[in-house]
């Protein structure tokens, strides 16, 4: 039995908003400062979009394409349109940071329907409390979707049908996406339904163009399309023109002609049809501190096809740090963390490099979302900053692989466990319930066993005692499993020491989980009691 899903005295409302995924939702404050397309660009195709939109026959609208040539961005500014126009049934907007399950999809569509449609919050409340288990992550997909969506849906009944959609976006970071498309369009043909449009945005995966039916139209988004292309360099001309303008320092007052037109016309071939490439590129020629006509040429002074040109901004960018080991280290760490944090509590996470961290952000801002409140996730820009730094031929001399980087999280997991006593926020939260992932992938440095040690004869047992007060049972089995597998592995194993170390987990863990069958059988006492009394 999960904990995190069963009754609680917080009602069934509570429970489903402690498990939806409020950061999919397209205009969280959780996702940073994302936006849709620029004026004046994707004019025809968004025409076209929203056209299907308003048709009164449910449509299936699928929006490919590979990464860097602005789904996302296209996703958002139709979200908007529909949000305007009262017609936005619900979003999920995939984190490019990292491949995620689909276990937050339903219960957070859900949750935006019933704010759309207020009349079917009741129906969803009162499945929630019929079955105390709909809403796990183990539950199935298909009784979710009939128990939370399309039951309560089907209650509705339109005096005049108004089309809705849903958008789902970056579905290729979904490790469940064939299944999520079939799920989603059969369930929402059903008859009885209100009309609620569903359009796919990803790129062109093998699994997803076979499950995606041949009855949705297929939007195919190409680096070669001319209108593509030319909006690319209307973008490119705005921005420019934007940072010559803030500049009078540089530029003058009024502002001098820049760049060139030759220069222009190469840095424009240079972007082709990739949106990506032209927004990190003017971020890295606008940032503080630095002066535009150098960086442009920067920019310029290598020749390359386009393919390999958003490979050599991104090592530019790296270059131009202070310390581009030390920092793509840290950049690696931040994109291979389980969940995005705060800059506040990133610092607090990364206590030993909190300096080094802040000038890593500075000199990757470019391509690092840094909201500047300090509460906003700080996230990386786009998802094929993350393909580069895992893909040792593009990184080449900046790569740094993932069992490293895991040592290196853990380390700060551990170390986090060891100076701070138990609370029930981030970033601690986060060392509770990651540290032993990142441990089963990390290698065995000799930094991460020694913390490891430390941790296991002290801190560990203070962990265990504080689960307790914080029904924090489930994540700290989970983690001590994982910790005991990986601590009985060969990979691990060196000495005498070492077993210790294991036992003292097994032990731990031994200790939790019959804390939590005890916990589980209070819990069923009083659901039982309440039961007979009512």
């Amino acid at each position: 039995m999960d904990p995190t899903y069963y009754s609680s005295g917080d009602g069934a409302w509570h429970s489903l908003c402690d498990v939806i995924d409020d950061s999919s939702i397209f205009d969280s404050g959780y996702r940073g400062l994302y936006s849709g397309c620029m004026e004046n660009t994707r004019v025809a195709l968004l025409d076209s979009i929203y056209q299907d939109l308003d048709q009164h026959e449910r449509t299936d609208i699928w929006l490919n394409g590979l990464a860097g040539v602005g789904k996302t961005s296209i996703a958002f500014t139709v979200a908007e349109k529909m949000k305007a126009a009262k017609r936005l049934a619900a979003t999920f907007f995939f984190s490019h940071k990292h491949p995620q399950g689909a276990a937050a999809v339903i219960p957070t569509i859900a949750y935006q329907l019933a704010l759309v449609f207020p009349r079917i919050r009741d129906d969803i409340e009162r499945a929630i409390e019929t079955d105390r288990m709909l809403l796990s992550p183990t539950k199935s997909r298909r009784d979710q979707m009939r128990e939370l969506i399309i039951n309560p849906l089907g209650m509705l009944r339109f005096s005049q049908e108004t089309p809705y959609a849903i958008i789902i976006d970056a579905l290729d970071e979904c490790f469940e996406a064939a299944s999520l498309i079939t799920l989603l369009i059969d369930a929402l043909s059903g008859p009885d339904l209100p009309i609620i449009h569903l359009i796919f945005t990803s790129r062109p995966e093998t699994q997803i163009c076979a499950a995606m039916p041949k009855s949705a139209k297929e939007i195919s988004l190409t680096t070669g399309d001319e209108d593509i292309i030319q909006d690319v360099s209307f973008y490119l001309r705005v921005s420019l023109t934007k940072i010559r303008t803030s500049r009078p320092k540089i530029f003058g007052q009024p502002p001098r002609p820049w760049p060139s037109d030759d220069q222009f016309a190469a840095f424009a071939v240079k972007a082709g049809g990739l949106f990506v490439y032209a927004a990190i590129a003017t971020n890295f020629i606008s940032a503080v501190d630095h002066h535009p006509e150098d960086r442009l040429d920067l920019l310029l002074r290598e020749e390359s096809t386009v393919s390999e040109d958003i490979d050599q901004l991104y090592r530019k960018i790296i270059a131009s740090s202070g310390n581009p080991y030390l920092h793509c280290r840290m950049l690696a760490s931040i994109i291979r963390l389980r969940r995005p944090l705060p800059l506040s509590k990133l610092q607090e996470f990364f206590h030993a490099d909190r300096t080094s961290l802040v000038m890593m952000l500075e000199s990757f801002s470019p391509v690092i979302l840094n909201p500047p409140d300090g509460v906003g996730r700080v996230q990386i820009y786009h998802s094929s900053l993350r393909d580069f730094m895992k893909d040792p031929l593009r990184s080449k001399e900046y790569h740094v692989d993932d069992a490293h980087i895991d040592a290196h999280l853990a380390c700060y997991c551990i170390d986090l466990l060891i100076r701070q006593e138990p609370r029930a926020y981030d970033p601690y939260q986060y060392a509770c319930i990651s540290w032993g992932d990142h441990l089963s992938m990390a290698y065995p440095s000799r930094k991460l066993r020694h913390l490891l040690a430390l941790f296991a004869g002290g801190k560990l047992q203070h962990l265990v005692e504080s689960a307790r007060k914080h029904d924090m049972f489930y994540p700290l089995i989970t983690c001590l499993h994982q910790a005991r597998d990986t601590c009985f592995s060969l990979k691990w194993i060196r000495s005498p020491s070492d077993i210790v170390i294991a036992w003292r987990i097994v032990k731990a863990s031994r200790k939790v989980q019959k804390a939590w069958e005890f916990h589980c059988r209070m819990l069923d006492l009083a659901h039982h009691a309440c039961t007979r009394f009512q």
